[in-house]
């Protein structure tokens, strides 16, 4: 019997459809299905090393709580990766950086984590605004054995007690921030000193830093007020009108964005800072401080980012690039972000993996240059010696700006050695 040819159509796979031209079908059939198994196969075996080319950074953080440091930060970041991919990337490989918004809620964070390490298979983490949630990812790090660099959250527990080999972090801490503060407000030599703060990780790790080593500096000193509303939630009348009622001599304020904003029109218009000295931490970041234009009061001591008139050479260039970018100038979030990216790189790079423990031993020790001058990740805490700005807010014309300031290295604002074992748990 002559064998009948006929055409066949329509069949898929997973890579497309065809046509069988004139052929015996059986025959061709079985052709076509092994030309199949072989393209799948060569396909499934490209998709990995596709995937090999890329280094993923998860990042979890408050972007829609806080945008006035969160958005510049982002910018910061993206200039980093822009930068480094520009340059052939890390180890040969692209970056690809990968978002996700906590709400400002620990619990929030850490699922935000866990998805960006289970389902989008990240190298490493870094992230956190808030201090409690970086809290959650530092305890995340540690129970998942994963790599995280906090990039901007304060606490000392961060790095202290509740510390863990997993975990690192770049900007100056609680304590390192307090400590450059401190001499400051000994040559004022007051006595009696109220404090203000939000009330939760942040700010009752600051005060509490800042009372310890004013005491030890000026054991005469009297704390004779104190106001921890809720972060957000700040009744400026009546924080102001008990602050002025302890009679202080001076004050230590640790609260930043909108609460600060509340706290100083209600202390402009009830008198509250004349005759009185404060010292303020973040105040000097332009985040906070330029939201306040005419009512930015005279005098203050406070940490901060006087962009205008760093003249370094790192600094420069990286003004450069991110006006280039932006059209604007940096914040102190924009600082952090891009070197933050920058620190992960350079650890990337050391160990020449993206392996937990291969990062976790390159980044003990490692240095890198950042807009701020060289900083180091100490081996004994994972503190970077990045510093800040000490200076005084001045009023300028309608302006707030920072003067009398000076860079503070960090590495000259920590404890001893021996101090931090005590400080750290064993690892």
């Amino acid at each position: 019997m002559a064998c009948v040819r006929r055409l066949h159509t329509g069949y898929r796979f997973p890579f497309g459809s065809f046509t069988i031209p004139h052929e015996d079908t059986p025959t061709m059939f079985r052709r076509t299905l092994i030309s199949a198994a072989a393209m799948s196969a060569a396909l499934l075996s490209i998709a990995p090393a596709q995937a090999q080319d890329v280094i993923k950074i998860g990042e979890v953080n408050s972007y829609k709580v806080q945008p006035a440091f969160l958005e510049p930060y982002k910018k910061g970041m993206e200039l980093a990766v822009e930068e480094i991919n520009a340059a052939g990337g890390v180890n040969g490989k692209k970056l690809q950086l990968i978002t996700r918004d906590d709400n400002g809620n620990p619990g929030d964070a850490v699922r935000a984590a866990e998805e960006l390490v289970s389902r989008e298979r990240v190298d490493v983490l870094t992230g956190a605004f808030l201090s409690n949630i970086g809290l959650a990812l530092t305890d995340f790090a540690k129970q998942k054995k994963f790599f995280y660099l906090a990039s901007e959250p304060l606490t000392d527990k961060i790095v202290w007690g509740s510390g863990n080999r997993y975990t690192f972090r770049l900007r100056p801490s609680t304590y390192m921030q307090s400590a450059m503060l401190v001499p400051e407000a000994v040559k004022l030599k007051k006595k009696r000193w109220a404090v203000i703060y939000p009330n939760y990780e942040y700010g009752q790790s600051a005060v509490a830093t800042f009372k310890q080593l004013l005491k030890a500096a000026q054991p005469d000193v009297e704390f004779v007020g104190e106001q921890a509303p809720p972060l957000g939630k700040l009744d400026a009348g009546s924080a102001v009108q008990a602050l002025a009622d302890a009679k202080p001599d001076a004050i230590f304020n640790v609260l930043f964005g909108a609460d600060l904003a509340k706290f100083v029109r209600e202390g402009n218009t009830r008198g509250l800072f004349q005759g009185r000295e404060v010292v303020s931490m973040l105040t000097g970041e332009p985040e906070y401080l330029d939201p306040l234009k005419d009512e930015t009061p005279n005098g203050w001591i406070v940490t901060g980012y006087p962009w205008y008139g760093i003249q370094t050479p790192e600094h420069k260039a990286f003004f450069l690039a991110y006006h280039r970018k932006y059209n604007d100038y940096p914040r102190l979030g924009s600082v952090v972000g891009y070197s933050a990216i920058h620190s992960l790189a350079a650890g990337i790079k050391k160990a020449k993996s993206t392996d937990t423990e291969k990062l976790i031993t390159a980044f003990r020790g490692l240095e890198l240059m950042t807009p701020f001058g060289k900083a180091v990740y100490r081996a004994q805490d994972h503190q970077s010696t990045m510093g800040a700005y000490v200076g005084k807010t001045l009023n300028d014309k309608g302006k707030g700006t920072m003067v009398d300031y000076r860079y503070l290295d960090g590495a000259k604002f920590q404890p001893t050695d021996e101090e931090v074992k005590k400080l750290r748990p064993a690892q």
